[in-house]
């Protein structure tokens, strides 16, 4: 073979390296456009069993490193090559609650899947389809994993059923605690719940995970709005030790003229009116207003959810943000996703002012373009307005997507420190508050993040609670 023709990279024992991944099947764009049901249609058995048999079980396994929860991504994929998917299940809800909840909204491509070393020079295994495929196994096949240890009758309350609250009352209830989740709202999930559209993760799986901590003991008290219902004092008081996993619930606005018109929403708002409350169905009690055209103002997963809601919903739905392609912080996945349906991107463009009728009715934006600067020591590129490029844009419907901060409402009445940037301040080790035996994790304490990183709170917060009453 000559010098300059191409040959496979090889690992030791001559694995092809730059073998492509399966790719995942999904409903066709013009379709699923139209419906909430699932985009993604996930691995066949045939499928599943080809992904994994391209691991190539390293010795030292970067991937489980890259896992904000460590689990055991080599073992229960070796598992899954013999196809023994209940013992691939055991493994990964040995440190994982929400395995199919993972395995749909985990950034893999920037955690496991960017340690891989079939990245190197290809294409890394698809960690997170495998991950969803093995759950999704467990639930047709009800599979569990019931941890008995006997009941320490340490109770721990819990305050919000998001990833954190979810994934630290397993970690607690597999290791013996008696556990309790308080929910302001009428179903238990939190972001999972009322934030991510059916068409990325569908309800059921939520309500079934849900249901998996039941088994292991959990109670869940829903529409419980502590801080008001009842005070943090009182959880003190009644229970051992508290977790609070409130996340971060209250929508950031720009603070521009004429934020206050009506066809003006925050995306928590029509995520939340759609997920938990239906409000895409005619009959809705609390329906979205049927716009001809809307900007969603933002870049982030959250902005994406919103947009692709909307054009579900018929509207004619655009992206706006100030920055370019390279730079919107969404999953590379999921504005793949809003391209193919539809979605229209108004890319390095910000608004200044949003217009209204003499209703107050929302009738167009004023807009201005932006561009980019050098990037700077950090590497990151600033941006700054164009002057002179002002020009306006009609719509009747504009969503801002911006990022959320804390709701503190459950806090009410408690001396908890919170930090400047209006957080809960909490100790060296990450989940430790001001408050004798009250713990914290997830968006309350770090500001918006993943999943992922809510539910490693989560499981760090466990731990120390595991630690503290190890004796008892």
């Amino acid at each position: 073979m000559g010098t300059n023709e191409e040959v496979p990279w090889k690992a030791l024992g001559g694995v092809i390296m730059n073998e492509e991944r399966v790719k995942m099947k999904a409903q066709d764009p013009n379709v699923r456009n139209k419906n909430f049901e699932e985009v993604e249609l996930g691995f066949t058995k045939e499928e599943a069993l080809k992904e994994a048999s391209r691991c190539l079980h390293c010795k030292i396994p970067k991937c489980v490193e890259g896992c904000p929860v460590n689990i055991m991504i080599p073992e229960f994929i070796a598992a899954l090559k013999e196809d023994d998917v209940k013992k691939a299940y055991d493994v990964i809800s040995e440190t994982s609650s929400l395995p199919a909840i993972c395995g749909r909204v985990c950034p893999q491509e920037k955690q496991c899947e960017s340690k891989c070393v079939r990245g190197l020079k290809g294409e890394a295994v698809a960690i997170g389809s495998l991950e969803r495929y093995v759950a999704d196994e467990a639930i047709k096949n009800n599979f569990t994993t019931i941890i008995k240890v006997p009941k320490n009758k340490v109770t721990v309350a819990i305050v919000g059923s998001g990833p954190a609250g979810l994934t630290c009352a397993g970690d607690l209830a597999k290791a013996g605690f008696e556990v309790t989740i308080f929910e302001v709202l009428h179903k238990a999930g939190g972001v999972l719940t009322y934030g991510i559209p059916e068409f990325r993760l569908p309800k059921s799986i939520v309500e079934n995970q849900v249901k998996s901590l039941k088994k292991l003991g959990v109670r869940i008290r829903t529409n419980i709005p502590v801080g008001n219902a009842i005070t943090l004092d009182n959880l003190q008081q009644e229970f051992d030790a508290v977790f609070v996993g409130t996340g971060a619930g209250l929508p950031k606005f720009m603070g521009i003229e004429g934020e206050d018109a009506d066809g003006v929403f925050s995306a928590n708002e029509i995520l939340t009116r759609i997920n938990l409350m239906g409000g895409f169905r005619e009959d809705a009690k609390t329906p979205i207003k049927h716009a001809k055209k809307a900007y969603v103002i933002g870049g982030g997963n959250v902005a994406m959810d919103a947009v692709r809601c909307l054009k579900r919903l018929g509207v004619d739905a655009h992206i706006m943000y100030r920055r370019g392609e390279d730079e919107l912080p969404a999953r590379q996945m999921e504005v793949h996703h809003a391209k193919e349906e539809g979605v229209q991107f108004d890319l390095l463009q910000n608004p200044v002012r949003i217009l209204v009728d003499e209703q107050n009715n929302v009738t167009g934006m004023e807009v201005v373009n932006m561009e980019l600067t050098e990037p700077g020591e950090d590497g990151r590129r600033s941006v700054r307005e164009v002057e002179g490029s002002n020009h306006v844009v009609e719509c009747d419907m504009v969503v801002m997507a911006l990022g959320t901060g804390p709701n503190h409402e459950a806090l009410k009445g408690s001396n908890i420190v919170l930090t400047e940037k209006n957080l809960i301040q909490v100790d060296e080790n990450g989940t430790k508050t001001s408050l004798d035996n009250v713990y914290a994790g997830g968006d309350a304490v770090t500001g918006a993040a993943t999943v992922i990183l809510a539910m490693e709170a989560g499981k760090k917060a466990a731990k120390e609670i595991i630690e503290r009453f190890k004796t008892v």
